[in-house]
């Protein structure tokens, strides 16, 4: 196809070259915490977003928090983790990530300008954590179904302050579509594969 007349590519849209996916203290102490329904859909969506990042070539970083009293991640992100990332989850007590500013510099010095976030709770470490980076620049786009908090009304006003304060809202699937950008990618075929295995 000829794409010579086509539009200029939003800078809101995600791409895999221009993305880090942040995956915030998944952990079994916190998750056991998270209502059934909500941590039934946010570990299978984060599980379906490193391996799209796996497939697509996209950096992950990883949180714990406390994990001596909060426990490790929880499976099977833990072993997605182990075999996707060159160094374990960054060990945190702060609630935003925010104190890893080398690691955010690092990145940003490599081309990255997109935090896909996802993890919980979302109205403490992941707000926290969001606002630090909007703050220094980065576009923020937060996951709503690979994130959780213990209770509604604390996850709502996260969100609406998050969109407030600048962050997008999007989705596992919305991701996934964005990173692989057309249907002709070579990886497609097993993009859509982990789109189907949702429904």
């Amino acid at each position: 196809m000829d794409n010579a007349n086509a539009l200029p590519i939003s800078p809101q849209r995600l791409t895999a070259e221009n993305s880090v996916l942040l995956l915030i203290d998944v952990q079994e102490k916190l998750i056991s915490a998270i209502p059934p329904v909500k941590a039934e859909e946010l570990v299978p969506s984060c599980a379906i977003l490193l391996q799209a990042a796996s497939l697509l070539d996209v950096e992950v970083v990883a949180t714990e928090q406390y994990p001596s009293g909060l426990g490790p991640t929880v499976e099977p992100l833990a072993s997605q983790l182990q075999e996707l990332c060159d160094s374990p989850p960054l060990e945190k007590k702060t609630f935003s990530c925010g104190v890893f500013g080398e690691k955010f510099d690092a990145l940003r010095e490599a081309g990255k300008r997109q935090i896909v976030l996802a993890g919980i709770e979302t109205h403490v470490c992941v707000l926290q954590t969001a606002l630090d980076l909007l703050a220094a620049g980065w576009e923020v786009q937060l996951v709503i179904d690979a994130s959780a908090s213990r209770r509604e009304a604390d996850y709502v006003t996260a969100i609406c302050r998050l969109e407030a304060s600048g962050a997008f809202l999007t989705t596992t699937e919305t991701v996934l579509f964005e990173w692989c950008g057309t249907a002709e990618r070579d990886e497609f075929k097993e993009i859509s594969s982990l789109i189907r295995s949702r429904n």
